[in-house]
């Protein structure tokens, strides 16, 4: 009756990174801090975790003699935030018989 969610998908602070990377398929480190509003800390293990599940792709590198990291959606991403949607969707749509 009711789907099972993504464990991994399924934190507050992962599920906002995989919507703003959604919505725009990159986006640096810094950006992302902005918008969830998260720690550097918190933000860089929750990273971490997702580029392990293999949502995301990690890429470092230097702008202006300053480190610059951004995190990209992967295929396999962009298939669990399908899932996980229309997982949490089913649990809105259950009928009492």
């Amino acid at each position: 009756m009711f789907k099972e969610l993504d464990s991994i998908l399924h934190s507050q602070l992962r599920l906002a990174i995989m919507s703003l990377l959604m919505n725009s398929g990159e986006i640096n480190f810094t950006l992302l801090k902005e918008k969830t509003k998260a720690s550097a800390g918190n933000l860089s293990i929750q990273v971490n975790k997702l580029k392990e599940a293999g949502y995301i792709e990690v890429t470092k590198k230097f702008k202006d003699n300053y480190p610059e990291t951004s995190c990209k959606i992967t295929h396999e991403g962009k298939e669990a935030f399908a899932k996980y949607e229309e997982a949490i969707q089913s649990y809105f749509h259950i009928k009492n018989n």
